[in-house]
């Protein structure tokens, strides 16, 4: 079995030509994989992973849940993009391996030759991507009925004045 590479850091875009989510990441040694995700498959992952991040014992408090979310957008620093110019490998994600608990998940992304990559994210960046996601499936203008109410920012609470948007 070969090893599955460990991204460290990622890059999330839709690509208008592709209408696809192109996930740039960056492995341990240095080495640019490319992941292409469906609409479809993103419709089927969204809400596995948000609800992942609801306590079960909370019937998914939207308030507690919306200033979680808004918590994690507010700690998300810009990072240089992982640039998709040469990557070593580039595939075509058909199925997400889901492994949750207390603190976060790991994704593994599977191609139809296997497994492509694995990505690991505690709780905090988990929100921070799923954020960043969301605003793909705007730019997309995909319908985005897999995001949680508590995602919608109408439903979050206000953000400070002096707060400085991440764009």
């Amino acid at each position: 079995m070969t090893d599955i590479p460990d991204l460290q850091r990622v890059t999330t875009e839709y690509v208008a030509v592709e209408d696809r989510v192109r996930i740039s990441g960056e492995a341990a040694d240095g080495a640019t994989i490319v992941l292409w995700l469906t609409q479809r498959l993103l419709n089927l992952l969204v809400p596995r992973l948000t609800g992942g991040l609801e306590q079960p014992d909370s019937t998914g408090d939207a308030l507690l849940q919306g200033f979680a979310q808004q918590a994690a957008e507010a700690s998300l620093s810009p990072q240089p993009a992982v640039e998709a110019t040469t990557p070593a490998a580039s595939w075509r994600v058909d199925s997400v391996d889901i492994l949750s608990g207390p603190d976060g998940v790991a994704l593994t992304f599977r191609s139809d030759e296997g497994p492509a990559a694995r990505l690991s994210l505690a709780n905090e960046p988990l929100r921070q991507w799923l954020s960043i996601l969301r605003r793909q499936y705007q730019a997309a203008g995909w319908i985005d009925r897999v995001w949680p109410a508590w995602m919608e920012d109408d439903m979050r609470p206000a953000a400070r004045p002096d707060a400085t948007p991440f764009h």
